[in-house]
């Protein structure tokens, strides 16, 4: 079955790292979108980055410079490189692929920042 499925949140410091992945299973999806999402209390399902099948990336303005995105589409990946993490980026962090009208959504993992 087709399924998206991430790794990599956890408990941090401000100021500190931390890498999520995102691992696609049941077919290729070289011709998706890649997108993580962040669901934090209070707001609504924002999106955080964005990097298109050509490899074309975009970032909300809160994380511009500190985080990456990037795929690997041998092992239809995403990865989400967040550096100088803070508080607000406190939330559950959410993976989609999207082609056309088709998104597809994992379950998310959870990133705490202490301050």
């Amino acid at each position: 079955q087709v399924q998206l499925v991430e790794s990599g949140g956890g408990l941090v410091q401000a100021g500190e790292s931390l890498r999520l992945s995102c691992v696609g299973s049941g077919r290729s999806f070289s011709t998706y979108a890649m997108g993580w999402y962040r669901q934090s209390p209070g707001h609504d399902l924002d999106l955080v980055a964005q990097i298109t099948s050509d490899g074309r990336t975009m970032y909300a303005d809160s994380v511009k410079g500190r985080f990456t995105i990037s795929r690997d589409n041998t092992e239809n990946t995403v990865s989400l490189q967040m550096n100088s993490l803070e508080p607000e980026d406190t939330g559950d962090y959410l993976c989609s692929f999207t082609r056309g009208s088709v998104s597809l959504w994992g379950k998310g993992t959870r990133v705490t920042v202490s301050s």
